[in-house]
């Protein structure tokens, strides 16, 4: 992750929480008293957001230690103790539930994406991402793909070329898209096509294309249009494919397969913040 940007982002989550005052914890702890409390697991998947304790507790006040003892993409199990924190209650109380609320998701992503690979079980085919994760979050979401093991497709509209079938429809052919693409973008950037059918994958083919993405197409759909493509082009496969019918996919030779629902539809890993202690208890 771009530190730069983590930091900026936690700011934000943090002010939006916090606002001008934590009412609640202000009143009732003035002072400066000094305590510690654990995050600790309450289900069973994959550890992500290592940095996201460090770093966020750290922004609002760099006097507090923390010790996080899992890495990120670790297996964590019921009643695995993920990180103690130590000092003023009164900051530890304000970052607790933006933090918790990040690493349970990021985590949850990660536990779906490491079980999307696992039910693939494809010594070739690769999991990746999609553009759709929650606005704000795309990097943190991102991130906790890779951490479950699975890939990155594009960011977003800047860092990749996806001529998609309203492109296609908009420019009149897939020729005349990746062509308009080729005539004015640096040689740096790939031309991804989406195909439907067999004079698609051919003329995308034929257009230049340096990835082809089969769009809802079956498992022997794929298999026989893969055929029609060099081994030169990277393929890839979407829509329709959830964790249920994964592994109908495994022999279609693909390289990539690409799924929204790791990002769009996970369930946050259950993660609970308790006190350890308190000053005056130790």
């Amino acid at each position: 992750m771009n530190t730069l940007k983590l930091r900026s982002q936690l700011e934000k989550f943090f002010i939006e929480d916090i606002g001008e005052q934590d009412i609640t914890t202000d009143l009732i702890f003035a002072d400066e008293t000094n305590g510690e409390i654990v995050f600790l697991s309450k289900d069973e998947g994959i550890f992500c957001g290592e940095e996201i304790i460090k770093t966020g507790f750290q922004l609002l006040n760099n006097e507090i230690s923390t010790r996080v003892f899992v890495k990120d993409g670790q297996t964590i199990k019921y009643g695995d103790q993920l990180a103690q924190v130590s000092g003023k209650i009164a900051d530890l109380l304000k970052g607790e539930r933006v933090i918790l609320n990040l690493i349970q998701r990021m985590s949850g992503i990660a536990t779906l994406t490491r079980k999307t690979v696992n039910t693939l079980d494809s010594g070739h085919t690769k999991i990746c991402d999609t553009r759709k994760t929650t606005p704000g979050l795309r990097m943190l979401e991102k991130y906790a793909v890779r951490c479950g093991g699975g890939y990155n497709h594009r960011f977003g509209l800047y860092d990749g070329v996806m001529i998609k079938d309203n492109h296609i429809s908009f420019a009149g052919s897939i020729s005349k898209a990746v062509e308009a693409v080729r005539k004015n973008a640096g040689h740096m950037v790939k031309v991804e096509v989406e195909v439907e059918s067999e004079a698609q994958v051919l003329e995308a083919v034929n257009a230049g294309a340096d990835v082809i993405m089969f769009d809802n197409r079956t498992p022997a759909e794929i298999k026989e249009l893969i055929k029609l493509v060099p081994d030169s082009i990277i393929t890839e496969a979407s829509g329709g494919i959830q964790l249920t019918n994964i592994a109908d996919y495994r022999e279609t030779g693909v390289d990539y397969i690409s799924l929204g629902y790791l990002t769009h539809s996970y369930k946050a890993l259950d993660i609970s913040v308790k006190v350890q202690w308190i000053k005056g208890d130790e």
